[in-house]
């Protein structure tokens, strides 16, 4: 027996195995799929994170049925925290939703398969590195993505300028109309106060070779999060020139901004 089958004996409950199973998800005859994903291990993922999600931070989400049921399907989010907090609390909503739930795949930073064993356990909770390549391929198996399009902008911006937007890019829109992929907006509050940054040590962050070394709480603080999630943006694909681009873009943007909005004004207190 490996230690992936021992914990799952030993950890998972009725209910989460049982649940998980009924998600349709194609996998091969040793239960991988060809990005790495095993079902045994989101099991044992859906049972820590299920503490987090309900216990810990507390997640009040709204919308998530806006996520269409199947087909390709772009989940567009801003990025906060210095860990990937919110894409897993968003992964987990899809998940457990009481009608077709969907297990979706989460675009990660390129540092962190360099960290030993962290890219293999992401990757069989779903996670794919974050290039155009993957993601593409996801579309093409109608996959449903979570992609931050603010980058690594997003994921280390400081305390003190939370829920303020960095630059998106475009690379997701390209693959949104290339693949007549709709995108779910979502907007995350309170995972900028989970760990809350005042610098960023560079120096460090050069010589490790990671895109930033924050000043920051040592720990992980239990702020309330809400999850946003819009309705389905649709874009056509046809030709058009890089501003008409920009502006489609500036779309999806304002529409995770206004989302970001409504949680702010539906927040009583940040823990």
């Amino acid at each position: 027996m490996n230690l992936r089958t021992f914990l799952k004996e030993k950890l998972v409950p009725a209910d989460i195995d049982q649940h998980v199973d009924g998600i349709r998800k194609m996998t091969g005859s040793l239960g991988y799929d060809p990005w790495g994903f095993n079902r045994d291990a989101l099991k044992i993922g859906m049972t820590f994170v299920q503490h987090l999600y309900h216990r810990y931070f507390r997640v009040d989400a709204k919308g998530v049925d806006q996520v269409p049921a199947d087909g390709p399907v772009l989940i567009a989010a801003n990025h906060s925290g210095q860990l990937p907090i919110d894409g897993v609390l968003i992964g987990y909503a899809l998940a457990t939703r009481d009608k077709d739930p969907r297990i979706p795949r989460a675009m990660i930073e390129r540092f962190f398969p360099t960290v030993p064993w962290v890219g293999n356990i992401l990757n069989q909770l779903g996670a794919v590195l974050g290039d155009p390549v993957n993601c593409a391929k996801m579309l093409a198996n109608n996959e449903a993505v979570i992609v931050f399009p603010e980058g690594i902008r997003g994921s280390g911006k400081l305390y003190r300028d939370r829920y303020q937007l960095k630059r998106f890019g475009t690379g997701f829109m390209h693959l949104a109309m290339k693949y007549n992929a709709p995108v779910v907006p979502v907007g995350v509050v309170g995972c900028e106060e989970t760990i809350p940054a005042f610098g960023n040590i560079k120096p460090v962050a050069d010589w490790l070779g990671v895109p930033y070394v924050p000043v920051a709480a040592p720990v992980v603080l239990p702020a309330k999060v809400y999850l946003r999630f819009g309705e389905p943006m649709y874009f056509s694909n046809v030709d058009m020139t890089e501003e008409e681009m920009t502006e489609r873009v500036d779309q999806v943007k304002r529409a995770i901004s206004d989302l970001i909005d409504e949680g702010l004004s539906e927040r009583k207190r940040i823990f």
